[in-house]
């Protein structure tokens, strides 16, 4: 079955886009290789389209890709019918009309032969350089037969990495899968189906991030057609009504989008701005999108208008003129040529008010951001080389790392966190994830870097971007000069400054995940609390992330544990247990100090967490038929602590709290300011004393200052351990 036939339907066509005869093609590519000295017939569409881009091209290679991807795959033939040469050729006149360079089209002929065929990877090397071969190599399949079910994820794990080198890699996997969607048709229905959510989940979402707009709407239309069959033809019958409207007699007056562009071009061609006015049709999704947004679709809802002007300045021109001759709906007004989207996506949106009443969105941009717009990474050409689209090796620096100008940020994290994700379903299930956050915010350090994040990111994502595993011990931060909690979404522009705490045995808080959007930040948060199973319950646990100044998820009060030798008990600073060689730790959720009655629990690992005895953990471990183990108490005299003080909200009352701490000789570890509930506040601190006898003398002081009506020892829920 042809692509033509098994599309969901010709208006999802453009327009000047030539068709492909397979057929066609299928027979001249039966004839075999043709003479060194002519180009062969079967690729002479994809020369043409081609040379519109690149006139000067040098396309001798792009025959000898042809003549080898002719021959390897002689005898092969597509589940439609038609030779298997057939769908190659498809895949690079695709890329060919976006405008993609001579390297790209030649690795595109290519992309199936050594999956495929016999063809190795070190003969596409040999006979046609190192960057067609690494481009080839990218979009090879791994075999299932070697990785089974991890097949799939594996491949796409392999291919975003060589992304990560080399974006041309995606755009011939885009362009490949776009020709197999519209060939989809010959496939079992569940077959469809599953290609068809693949392509929803990860490769359309990397269509839109890489700004091939051309390729991503069309897979749109084909996934809907595949996936909502009924709403497609819905969708699909409202648009011939439209359509057949417009053509009847009469079109102008029927058709209020015509009208709005006729009044356009007479606007612009009267203030002297050369222009072209173009109206935009809607790809089939994005009509079902607006019908299911305002319910009953307009006369204009059925597309927009283009206007194409020569330079940036004719932008804002433009814009200037339509605001002013007609009635701009202001909640309308985008610009993203001031601010360009993520994905190098440059344009002027707005809407405005024809005579009739009837709402026209306008899209404003040059011929150079409609070309990017179209075809996004793919109109760099070869961002690698100094003469894009010769085909030539990319410029290497001295060190032989490549400088990739088209790695945006969303790719880096994208790569950074796929190392920590050695499992093939984690992988999988995070990067479809990942990929659904589609918008993308830019925040600034304090030091003049930026960060890169997506859309709905919290302090916790800017400290695990900005310092790793280190962000463990972040307490807090500073948003556009204000103290903030850890938990606090940061837009477009804000500044943040992430504390850090000097106490390196503290770690997240399970609440952190709530508030963790990024892959990077859950797969940290994860990976701690899954090696520190004891912890995960501290004295700051059950509270949002951050929640005041100094906020930290968990402090671990006791000190690092010590492992003993010899035959004796194993001890802390202050703690003595009855089992030889165990770790010993002061618990998280009671901070236990001397002389508070005290029992042991052996928890995973060996070590054993010593909790007050009214601490509920010590009920709960009980009812499950934790054994105990006795602690008790050493002559040391240094011990932490957790203090809740309650009080009424004023100002100074934090300074007040932390000069009456200082004056009884206690150091503070970390604090946690809550917001104020009902004006009342919540102050939690994690403190070391020089000496245990001294903490009611301590609690006392806290007492005393103005507001503070309650000074506890911290009583937190802590996990069966």
């Amino acid at each position: 079955m042809s692509a033509e036939a098994t599309s969901p339907g010709a208006p999802i066509r453009r327009r000047g886009r030539p068709r492909i005869d397979l057929r066609r093609l299928g027979r001249v590519a039966l004839l075999g290789p043709v003479s060194r000295d002519r180009l062969p017939d079967a690729i002479g569409h994809v020369a043409e389209a081609h040379r519109a881009h690149y006139p000067d091209a040098d396309l001798s290679i792009l025959r000898r890709a042809y003549v080898l991807a002719e021959s390897s795959h002689r005898g092969q033939m597509r589940k439609s019918g038609e030779p298997y040469i057939t769908h190659p050729l498809a895949v690079t006149l695709i890329l060919a009309q976006l405008g993609a360079e001579t390297t790209t089209l030649t690795a595109s002929l290519l992309h199936d032969t050594v999956e495929d065929t016999d063809v190795t990877l070190d003969q596409v090397r040999d006979q046609f350089g190192r960057e067609v071969c690494y481009l080839v190599d990218g979009v090879t399949k791994l075999e299932k037969v070697d990785y089974g079910a991890a097949a799939e994820p594996e491949t796409f794990r392999k291919m975003l990495v060589a992304t990560g080198d080399d974006v041309r890699v995606m755009s011939i996997k885009l362009a490949d899968r776009l020709h197999n969607m519209r060939t989809l048709g010959v496939m079992r229905p569940e077959k469809q189906a599953r290609i068809a959510k693949v392509t929803r989940d990860v490769l359309i979402p990397l269509a839109e991030r890489l700004g091939v707009q051309a390729l991503k709407t069309e897979l749109e239309d084909l996934v809907f057609a595949i996936l909502h069959p009924e709403e497609y033809e819905r969708t699909r019958a409202l648009i011939d009504a439209a359509a057949a409207r417009s053509e009847g007699s009469g079109a102008a007056r029927q058709d209020p989008l015509a009208a709005i562009a006729e009044s356009v071009t007479t606007v612009l061609r009267e203030a002297g701005i050369p222009a072209e006015v173009l109206i935009r049709p809607r790809h089939f999704v994005s009509v079902h999108r607006v019908g299911v947004k305002r319910g009953e679709l307009r006369g204009t809802d059925f597309g927009r208008l283009l206007v194409l002007v020569g330079e940036d300045a004719d932008c804002y021109a433009v814009l200037g003129e339509l605001h002013t001759c007609f009635t701009p709906v202001i909640s309308e007004f985008k610009d993203f040529i001031a601010a360009p989207k993520f994905n190098l996506y440059q344009s002027l949106h707005t809407a405005v008010v024809g005579a009739d009443g009837a709402v026209a969105e306008v899209l404003i941009r040059t011929h150079r951001m409609h070309k990017v717009a179209e075809a996004g990474v793919i109109a760099l050409g070869n961002p690698y080389a100094a003469d894009s689209g010769t085909g030539s090796q990319p410029a290497e620096p001295a060190d032989g790392e490549r400088a990739d100008p088209t790695r945006p940020g969303w790719l880096s994290r994208l790569l950074e966190w796929q190392q920590s994700a050695p499992d093939p379903d984690t992988f999988w299930t995070t990067l479809r994830a990942d990929l659904a956050q589609d918008r993308e915010i830019t925040v600034f350090r304090t030091d003049g870097g930026t960060l890169g994040l997506p859309a709905g990111a919290s302090c916790v994502d800017a400290a695990y971007a900005q310092y790793g595993d280190e962000a463990h011990n972040c307490i807090g931060a500073r948003v556009n000069g204000r103290l903030a909690t850890l938990g606090t979404v940061l837009s477009d522009g804000d500044t943040v400054q992430l504390l850090l705490a000097e106490d390196a045995a503290s770690g997240p808080s399970p609440d952190w995940l709530d508030h963790a959007r990024t892959p990077t930040a859950r797969i940290a948060i994860t990976g701690w609390l899954d090696t520190h199973p004891e912890d995960t319950h501290g004295p700051h646990a059950g509270r949002p992330a951050g929640a005041g100044p100094g906020q930290r998820g968990h402090t671990r009060p006791g000190p690092q544990p010590q492992q003993t030798t010899g035959s004796g008990p194993a001890t802390t600073a202050s703690a003595v247990v009855d089992r030889p060689d165990a770790p010993v730790r002061l618990a998280g959720c009671c901070t236990p100090v001397p002389p508070d009655a005290v029992t042991g629990f052996v928890v995973r690992g060996g070590a054993v967490t010593v909790h007050r005895l009214e601490c509920p953990a010590v009920a709960r471990m009980r009812s499950v038929g934790r054994t105990p183990v006795g602690v008790s108490w050493t002559d040391a005299t240094e011990c932490r602590v957790t203090l809740v003080a309650e009080s009424f909200g004023r100002p100074r009352l934090l300074a007040d709290l932390t000069e009456a701490i200082a004056t009884a000789d206690a150091a503070i570890i970390s604090a946690t300011v809550e917001p104020p509930s009902e004006q009342r506040v919540r102050h939690t601190y994690t403190l070391q004393l020089p000496d245990a006898a001294g903490l009611p003398a301590l609690m006392r002081a806290m007492r005393d200052v103005p507001g503070v009506y309650d000074v506890s020892r911290a009583k937190h829920r802590a996990a069966t351990v």
